[in-house]
């Protein structure tokens, strides 16, 4: 099985090369090739006409090649100058006076907003993202590669439009990894379409002006799925209504932290048996602090939770687990799974010790490979087979195997945070598809999510959340894009 089967690729000085395809494409592959992380079996990598063979992350960047990564690689309690100094020498002091002017002068030229005494892991998002570039940028590169960059509201991507304008303009080749086409027609110059990991497409920039811009979509779904027909998401299957008996009864929830993003007020909701409850908002304003709450993760400092009846308030993780509250973290590989060890462990990580996988202490390797070739096959997942390791696997395919895990039990709450972040149109299609699925099985969805159309696609009420309180809980209708977009920008 080829991860690329033959790719020819030429990112340009002074243009934005996208680069599309779904989950499983290939596009991760290429990246690790490009920045050292993996050597390629076949072919040549050039830079200015010279054959080059990153052996390293370390040796790419000397090539002139900087790499922004789908997930941060900053050190969260560093401040923004301390990550920013980190590819200095270890032995010599920071010299905050020069890293900090130093950042002032990258934000001016290409008007970032980089607060440069500010702890990494307060930052929003979009500000994480414009710091990693900002270091790359530091660094002197002339390659620029964004892996999969996030952009979180349509605002986020037309600033980001900007900014990878800004920098083709002052001379860098841009290589701009996405499957998110939106993002793709405000950034792109040119554009390349991989699919099973070969090239199916490239539109020269010329060509690219001359379509209009549903064309252009078009012409990019049918390469990236095979065929227009297949590329369309299914829409909204219908659903028995939610009961009104409450499966989660969340009654003054509270959470204590440095910030907005890091806690929340007391907030009280109830969600029903097979209702899909989306909670709404602007990144940061403690989504994940709730989502945390809620699984176990995170000790609530006030407050009480109820599952079907019963006080569950003071268990943790595993209590709440066995219980049936299930959660899918926004962070798939740093919370999710275990990168190094196989799909098949991974399903069924939350189940160590117990059968049918584990009997007297011992556990059993086939029934637990079993488990993972079935999941593998029940969900689509885009893998030799069980035993490959999590962290070879594409971020779809990551996150349809974590679905599987959670949903292929006796789940009764399912907390579901940024599900679909890093999904293609036609995965993300399948993970709504089955998040409806279970909710017409009486499983109640907790569905927190920056996306407010994927909320408002899925979700039967929304719960609008600002600065770690519910505002307002909206009945989803025809009036209520309007009305929560209000409510987030603090407008009543």
């Amino acid at each position: 099985m080829l991860a690329l089967d033959r790719v020819d690729l030429t990112v340009h000085p002074g243009e934005v090369h996208v680069l599309l395809g779904e989950n499983g494409a290939g596009k991760s592959t290429l990246v690790a090739l490009l920045s050292g992380l993996r050597a390629p079996d076949g072919g040549e990598i050039r830079i200015a006409g010279r054959p080059v063979r990153p052996a390293s992350p370390g040796h790419a960047r000397r090539l002139g090649i900087a790499t922004v990564f789908q997930h941060p690689r900053l050190v969260p309690t560093l401040t923004v100058a301390e990550n920013l100094a980190l590819d200095g020498p270890w032995w010599r002091p920071i010299d905050r006076a020069k890293t900090a002017a130093a950042i002032g002068a990258v934000g001016a030229r290409y008007g970032l907003a980089l607060p440069a005494e500010a702890r990494a892991g307060d930052l929003t998002p979009d500000q994480r993202q414009q710091v990693e570039i900002a270091r790359a940028l530091s660094r002197g590169s002339r390659i620029l590669l964004l892996d999969e960059p996030a952009a979180a509201t349509p605002d986020a991507a037309a600033s980001l439009a900007r900014l990878t304008g800004r920098l083709a303009a002052d001379g860098l080749a841009v290589l701009f990894i996405t499957h998110k086409l939106a993002d793709a027609r405000q950034a792109g110059d040119r554009f390349t379409v991989l699919r099973a990991g070969r090239r199916v497409d490239h539109i020269a920039p010329a060509d690219a002006r001359a379509l209009d811009p549903a064309a252009l979509e078009a012409r990019l779904i049918a390469a990236m799925f095979g065929g227009a027909d297949a590329a369309q998401p299914t829409g909204q299957a219908p659903r028995a209504p939610a009961s009104p008996r409450p499966v989660l009864e969340v009654d003054g929830l509270s959470v204590s932290g440095a910030g907005r993003r890091d806690r929340i007020d007391p907030v009280t909701f109830t969600l029903g048996a097979g209702e899909i409850l989306g909670i709404a908002g602007i990144d940061g304003n403690g989504q994940a602090p709730l989502a945390e709450a809620v699984a176990g993760q995170r000790p609530a400092t006030g407050g009480r939770l109820r599952l079907d009846g019963v006080d569950i308030t003071g268990l943790g993780v595993a209590g709440r687990h066995r219980r049936g509250v299930r959660c899918i973290s926004d962070d798939r590989l740093a919370e999710g799974a275990v990168g190094a060890f196989p799909i098949a462990l991974n399903a069924v990580l939350k189940a160590i010790g117990r059968p049918p996988w584990w009997r007297g202490g011992i556990d059993r390797p086939a029934a637990i490979r079993a488990r993972g070739r079935a999941l593998i096959a029940a969900y689509a997942i885009r893998a030799p087979g069980p035993d490959t390791p999590v962290d070879r696997l594409s971020g779809g395919n990551i996150q349809r195997l974590l679905l599987a895990r959670e949903l292929d039990s006796a789940v009764r709450v399912l907390v579901c945070h940024k599900p679909t972040h890093g999904l293609d149109v036609l995965s993300a299609a399948d993970f709504r598809r089955r998040l409806r699925a279970a909710a017409g099985n009486g499983v109640g969805v907790l569905l927190i999510s920056g996306d407010l159309d994927e909320v408002l696609a899925l979700a039967d009420r929304i719960a609008v959340l600002v600065a770690g309180r519910i505002v307002a809980t909206v009945a989803n209708g025809a009036d209520a894009r309007t009305r929560i977009g209000r409510l987030m920008a603090g407008t009543p």
